[in-house]
């Protein structure tokens, strides 16, 4: 073949590619206004609560998608374009201001420059657009807006905003479609109880009840159980279903709506029959990219157990619990987030819930109606921006930040605090006594400063010049509060204050977080830790809720002896009670029905709780010592603890993928992907490594800098 044939052979090959990649159409996918899939979506799971027999929505102002919406967007194209489009709802189309009249859902779109305009209605549920052409597609390019100026020309009285997706991409599968996918699983013991059947599948689990060949006339009642006892008692168990029988013909039946449980007792009536009890698990599906394991296999299964927990409470968005509220909480959620970031670092379910907490404008009242869960919904922010480096999400959420500041700055008293007002829940956390909630409480200004703190930041992220203000107001509260608080006398924050005069009780809250947002001296620090702390006449926690502020607290002042103790007692207390995943509150002086009982209810007590699964971020973050510096790990820290382990391994997910850690007391091994990172560690003699030079930067103090994609191995001397 000659060279010009050959030449002439790959140019037309070139031709031929390139035309298929630009006759090749772009994908599509689903677009919304922002944040109101997310409302939509949230208000449709919150409404699945029921107490017995009752129907139990939430009690707080719960928003809407806006019905009517318009999508833009300006084109310019080679050449015509058919659009195909789908919307969940009815809507117009304009091009340049004129009405396409619409026989098909098909327009077609001339060359050239063009803006599309499109008007989504749906009263009833999400207003959803998908366009796909051979260049033009919706995506979060496309803007948004709540009016629609076209083709009246008169002026929007809602600027456009880019549009809201995710990864709904085909045309049969819009926003309303969204489902958890779901995996049959047998019981592992069936027991027969009078005329019913007691079935046990294990574990705690969530999902759908089958029965196999239902027969009969009559009636079926099915009784779940977090605990047997609870299954066992069909007058006074928080969650049943009564369904009617009247079949002539076998036939498997599914409930309609998934229950949480790990007992169920099927009880049948009149001649009702069935085969056999199985179920269909539902769950996000999430793969476990953070892992830890350990000498100490106590640790290691409160580890396993963490995990399963938060997966349960993983689902459209971070629920509390399975059982009882399965609703949004913003302080649980705040939680979830952290453990989330060590286990499957899952940016979707945390967005989401951000979005769903937040709500609309105008705002009226606290997230979730309480003081503090307002302070935690910032805070999260600028923590995601921090983990993922998203600074996109950030930018969306801001303007609803500023208007939620602006509404907590308003309600400030006269000593430029906050204290609760009519309609406000002041929560801090269930405590095992009573425990004033007037006044200034300190823990609530502590909080307070730190989501002002958290504003600053995101303000600078997204270039608002306001961030010096925000600044400012955290810095001067800090200020205030801590001398306002501040009692030399005791040497630690007395609990709150009424009528500008402290009262002196002291409690753990306000001392653990000041302790945790390094706002203590080092003085101060010594005086909580020995005399609120380690204090057991200090009132005691009894929530893994403020169990993780506690501890965390305790990690960052590097009292790991003390912390992995609690760890073994507090947690693995819970597993020698046949926990199977951990509760909403775990008291060790609780026997026998007391364990189960929470509300004045025998049965109330959430046993698959997410604020329970805190180790996964205490062993993530304090243990194997990965922690972001800059966001989504472009420089990330290495400071390993073996907390009294003899050894400990693990992973550590990040946007570049996992850092795998393997500590002993004489070596440590990391395993980096993308950033750079300082490994920090301490021994007794001189470390060495082959890797790379080893700094000391103190005392028995060492760093070595990890570049990304590297093993690192460090030979060296714990120090006990």
């Amino acid at each position: 073949m000659s060279t010009v044939l050959r030449s002439l052979l790959l140019l037309l090959s070139l031709a031929a590619a390139s035309f298929a990649a630009q006759a090749q159409p772009t994908p599509a996918t689903w677009i919304w206004y922002p944040g109101d899939f997310e409302i939509w979506l949230s208000n449709e799971v919150q409404a699945r609560r029921v107490e017995r027999d009752a129907f139990a929505p939430p009690f707080w102002r719960m928003d809407s998608a806006y019905p009517s919406v318009i999508f833009t967007k300006k084109t310019n194209t080679t050449a015509p374009e058919e659009l195909v489009i789908d919307a969940e709802g009815r809507y117009n189309v304009t091009i340049d201001g004129t009405y396409v009249q619409l026989g098909l859902p098909k327009v077609q779109l001339p060359a050239g420059g063009h803006t599309i305009a499109i008007q989504v209605f749906n009263q009833k549920g999400l207003p959803a657009l998908r366009v796909q052409g051979t260049t033009v597609c919706t995506d979060s390019s496309w803007t948004v807006a709540t009016t629609n100026n076209t083709p009246f020309n008169i002026p929007p009285n809602s600027a456009p905003i880019q549009a809201g997706a995710w990864n709904f991409n085909r045309a049969d599968t819009p926003p309303s479609a969204f489902r958890l996918p779901t995996e049959p699983k047998a019981p592992v013991k069936t027991e027969r109880v009078g005329t019913a059947t007691l079935v046990d599948f294990g574990q705690e689990t969530f999902g759908y009840v089958r029965l196999k060949n239902l027969t009969g006339q009559g009636r079926v009642t099915l009784i779940y159980g977090e605990s047997e006892d609870e299954a066992r008692a069909p007058d006074r168990a928080e969650t049943l279903d009564r369904f009617p029988v009247a079949a002539t013909a076998a036939a498997d039946f599914t409930t309609p709506d998934s229950r949480a449980f790990r007992y169920v007792l099927v009880q049948p009536e009149g001649n009702v029959r069935f085969d056999e009890v199985s179920m269909l698990f539902e769950a996000l599906p999430n793969p476990r990219r953070g892992a830890f394991r350990s000498s100490d296999e106590t640790i290691n299964k409160i580890w396993d157990v963490s995990a399963r927990t938060l997966e349960l409470n993983s689902r459209e968005f971070y629920f509390d619990g399975i059982k009882r509220d399965r609703w949004v909480w913003s302080g649980d959620a705040n939680q979830s987030y952290l453990m989330n970031y060590y286990l499957a670092f899952d940016q979707a379910t945390v967005q989401r819930t951000m979005w769903a907490l937040r709500g609309k404008d105008p705002v009226e009242q606290h997230i979730n109606t309480i003081l503090d869960y307002s302070f935690y919904w910032f805070v999260s922010i600028y923590d995601y921006y921090l983990f993922t480096g998203d600074k996109e999400t950030v930018q969306r959420m801001y303007p609803r930040m500023k208007t939620l500041m602006d509404f907590v700055l308003a309600r400030r008293n006269a000593n430029g605090m906050v204290e609760g007002l009519p309609g406000d829940w002041v929560f801090i956390d269930w405590p095992p006594e009573p425990m004033p909630k007037d006044g200034e409480l300190s823990a609530e200004q502590l909080l307070f400063a730190r989501s002002l703190e958290a504003m600053a930041l995101c303000a600078e992220v997204v270039g608002d010049l306001r961030s010096a203000n925000y600044k400012v107001m955290a810095t001067d509260l800090r200020n205030k509060a801590m001398a306002a608080f501040w009692d030399p006398a005791q040497q630690a924050l007395v609990h709150h204050r009424k009528d500008g005069k402290q009262v002196p009780l002291v409690t753990r809250y306000s001392n653990m977080f000041a302790m945790m947002f390094g706002y203590l001296t080092p003085a101060q620090i010594d005086s909580v830790k020995t005399g609120v702390i380690l204090n057991d006449k200090v009132m005691r926690i009894t929530t893994p809720y403020m169990n993780f502020y506690e501890l965390e607290a305790m990690c960052q002042i590097g009292q790991f002896d003390y912390v992995t103790k609690q760890l073994r007692e507090y947690w693995g207390g819970m597993l020698k009670e046949g926990a199977t995943s951990f509760w909403e509150f775990y008291d060790p002086k609780e026997q026998g029905a007391a364990r189960y009982a929470m509300y004045g209810r025998p049965f109330a007590k959430s046993l698959a709780h997410a604020w329970g699964a805190s180790p996964l971020y205490l062993l993530g973050r304090y243990y194997l010592g990965v922690r972001p510096t800059a966001p989504g790990y472009s420089e990330y820290d290495v400071v390993p603890n073996l907390g009294g382990l003899e050894w400990m391994e693990g992973k550590v997910p990040t946007p570049a993928g996992e850092i795998a850690v393997n500590v002993t007391a004489t070596q440590i091994k990391v395993t980096t992907v993308g950033g750079t990172g300082r490994l920090k560690f301490r021994s007794a003699t001189a470390p060495a490594s082959a890797a790379g030079a080893i700094t000391r930067t103190g005392d028995q103090a060492y760093e070595l800098t990890l570049q990304a994609g590297r093993e690192y191995v460090v030979n060296y001397q714990a120090v006990k």
